[in-house]
């Protein structure tokens, strides 16, 4: 049987090149498990005990993270370097700006504070994430705002975040494509591997009406870590809705993505993030697709097909549009599962 992605001799059409001597480390992201209700060190335990090789802490629970001090991040890192896990942290912002009242509000020192704590961890990466679906009501403040916003607050914490040794995250998810984190970068003068990066989530591009695919290659050096997630899309009566799936059964190309990280010179660890629900996006609406200026008809038609795709395979039971509610009931089998796929992804 030949090597599926470890160990291919010639790169592919697009000329991603895959080398032999590097192995993926398949984790988890705490948030899969939070119906579970467990604390940082329980979910270190649970990643041992079902395989995972590390965990992204990208957010917690209050009551665990108002109890977050020196005793318990070093708990953790000993733990972790016990048991050859990796670490990663989050809990930063980057749109400074409360997501409710839309009140601009100083983001400095609560990732002051993430920073502080991760390089305590060991770890450089730190995940920031805001909220988002800001274009789904035209109310709330236009996206060119949020960005300009944005990439002023990221700048001005340039030298904060460089200090602490970390590399702030921005995950790919419902506030800003592809396309206008490029912006941001640009804006803020920066390089990948500097102080600002991406955490990849493979599946919520959908959401913001990019081809994962495509969204990988155009940020690709600045993706630092991921949310490996499967999906797919659904024509409803409104446009689409995006959903999420058990990885490998979805419409979303997670091998043709993981061909493209394996050809970066470093090494980036494959966090499965996994919930229920799904998420409307009504592009029949012109002036909700006018929101999304970057999206053209090669991009908007890929993704058409991942729609045909993914009704193909919920008619055959290979997959479903799962109610948020019941993950509590699935969610720690599915993960193991989960878990199992990837990893046969990536082995020899």
């Amino acid at each position: 049987m030949q090597p599926r992605i470890t160990q291919v001799a010639s790169g592919n059409a697009n000329g991603y090149k895959m080398k032999s001597n590097k192995k993926f480390r398949v984790g988890i992201d705490n948030y899969s498990l939070f119906p579970l209700n467990l604390s940082p060190m329980e979910t270190l335990v649970w990643a041992k005990d079902f395989g995972a090789e590390g965990v992204a802490f990208s957010g917690l629970q209050s009551e665990f993270y108002d109890n977050i001090d020196n005793v318990v991040l070093l708990d953790l890192k000993q733990f972790a370097a016990e048991n050859n896990l990796y670490l990663e942290w989050g809990g930063a912002q980057h749109i400074p700006r409360d997501m409710v009242s839309w009140q601009k509000k100083d983001i400095s020192k609560i990732n002051q504070k993430s920073a502080v704590e991760a390089q305590k961890l060991g770890t450089r990466i730190v995940r920031s994430c805001s909220g988002g679906l800001m274009r789904w009501n035209p109310e709330n403040p236009a996206t060119e705002i949020l960005l300009h916003e944005t990439a002023n607050a990221l700048k001005s914490q340039r030298q904060m975040l460089m200090d602490h040794n970390v590399i702030l995250a921005i995950e790919t998810h419902f506030e800003f494509t592809t396309f206008e984190l490029l912006k941001i970068f640009e804006y803020c003068e920066t390089e990948p591997g500097e102080y600002l990066g991406i955490c990849l989530d493979t599946m919520n591009l959908l959401t913001m009406l990019e081809n994962p695919v495509f969204a990988t290659e155009r940020i690709l050096p600045w993706i630092v870590s991921t949310h490996i997630k499967d999906g797919g899309l659904l024509f409803t009566s409104e446009g689409l809705k995006s959903f999420v799936t058990e990885i490998g059964c979805g419409a979303v190309e997670i091998e043709k993505i993981l061909r493209r990280l394996f050809s970066l010179d470093r090494e980036v660890h494959l966090s499965i993030e996994d919930h229920g629900g799904d998420f409307n996006i009504p592009i029949f609406n012109p002036t909700f697709l006018s929101r999304f200026p970057d999206l053209n008809t090669n991009e908007l038609a890929s993704l058409t097909r991942i729609a045909y795709l993914s009704q193909k395979k919920v008619e055959k039971g290979k997959c479903e549009v799962l109610d948020r509610k019941k993950w509590l009931k699935i969610c720690e089998d599915r993960v193991k599962k989960d878990i199992g796929n990837l990893k046969k992804m990536v082995a020899p």
